[in-house]
C-alpha cells in the first residue's frame, strides 16, 4: 500500500520586482500561456511562511532571497482552487489560502527555471504584468504594489 501525499492548501505568492517596476513572470509548464509570479505551497504545516517563500523563490528561479530583503505583506487571500488542480489536494479541499510576499532585486537578473514547473520567464513592466497574469489575485497584488509605490 502506498501513501498519497497531498498539497497543503496554504501557499505563498512572491512578487519579484526591480526598483524601476519590472516584474518577473513565469510561464507554467502544465498550462502554457498561464503567466504568474513565484507561487508554492508549504511543504509542512509547521514550515514558516517566510521559509516557504524563500524556498519557492530558490526552487523556481535560482535566486537566493537571503541576498535581498524578502518583505511579508501580512496579507492573505483565499481563493477557489481551479478544478484541474484539485487532484493535488486531499479529497474535499476546494480552497487555498495564499500569503503575499515581495522581493526587490536591484536590477533585472537571469533566472534559472525549474523545467518541470515553468517553460520560460519574462521581466515585464508592471501594468503589462498585471494584464498577463492568469490569476486575478496575482494581478491585484501587482496593481496594489503599483499604487503603494506611486507608480
Amino acid at each position: 500500500m502506498t501513501s498519497v501525499e497531498y498539497k497543503i492548501p496554504v501557499s505563498v505568492l512572491v512578487l519579484i520586482h526591480t526598483p524601476d517596476a519590472k516584474i518577473l513572470l513565469l510561464e507554467r509548464a502544465d498550462r502554457p500561456g498561464f503567466w504568474q509570479s513565484v507561487t508554492g505551497s508549504q511543504d509542512d504545516i509547521d514550515e514558516p511562511l517566510s521559509q516557504t517563500a524563500h524556498r519557492e523563490v530558490g526552487e523556481e528561479t535560482g535566486i537566493d532571497c537571503s541576498d535581498y530583503a524578502l518583505l511579508d505583506w501580512q496579507q492573505h487571500h483565499a481563493y477557489e482552487i481551479f478544478p484541474h488542480w484539485r487532484s493535488r489536494y486531499a479529497p474535499g479541499v476546494t480552497h487555498n489560502t495564499e500569503h503575499v510576499f515581495s522581493l526587490q532585486l536591484p536590477h533585472i537578473q537571469p533566472v534559472r527555471l525549474a523545467p518541470r514547473e515553468h517553460l520560460q520567464y519574462q521581466w515585464v513592466p508592471a501594468r503589462q504584468a498585471a494584464e498577463m497574469c492568469f490569476s486575478s489575485t496575482n494581478a491585484n497584488v501587482i496593481l496594489q504594489w503599483l499604487e503603494k509605490n506611486g507608480i
